[in-house]
């Protein structure tokens, strides 16, 4: 019985010899886990990139100002017909605070949306908006600061309240 487990002892330091010998190659045989290149946060903003096919330059698409826009169009229409509708209602009665909360939501579902399209600059503007007619709109405040410390981070310039460009126009297909 000694015997019999002495060989098996034998035959499993043999086994792992050789698994070992077959691990030891050069530092050109090992690959990676991960093929992908590492890259910064930089190389996946748009902001402040040109915009794929033909574009037009700031003063082509009447903006003025150093703030040109980035990212992808959207249809606005939707969110520009709630925030005229609520301009109306806040001009009509400029006191009521229930007309004033909805200008501000309006103004908030179009910086989101512009965000989600990551048209940052213009989101700033809509944003800003918003606590002008809510100062307590607490979600306007936290991606208002969001949108600020990206910009921070990548160490770049964000426009200044009224520099804001519009949103990009859109051209239904």
């Amino acid at each position: 019985m000694s015997k019999f487990l002495l060989l098996i002892f034998a035959i499993f330091l043999g086994a792992c010899s050789q698994v070992q010998n077959n691990r030891s190659g050069t530092a050109e045989d090992i690959k990676p886990l991960r093929a992908e290149k590492l890259e910064s946060t930089v190389t996946h903003t748009s902001e402040n990139q040109p915009v794929p096919g033909p574009t037009a330059t700031p003063e082509q698409q009447g903006q003025k100002g150093k703030w040109t826009q980035s990212g992808n169009p959207i249809d606005t229409a939707k969110f520009d017909g709630v925030i005229a509708e609520a301009e109306k209602a806040v001009k009509a009665r400029p006191n009521d605070e229930s007309a004033r909360k909805t200008l501000s939501e309006a103004y908030f579902d179009r910086g989101f949306a512009l965000t989600e399209a990551r048209q940052y600059a213009s989101a700033l503007g809509d944003f800003r908006r918003a606590l002008k007619y809510d100062p307590n709109n607490e979600e306007a405040k936290k991606w208002l600061d969001q949108i600020i410390s990206i910009y921070d981070m990548l160490k770049k310039e964000y426009p200044k309240e009224g520099e804001e460009p519009p949103p990009l126009p859109f051209k239904k297909s």
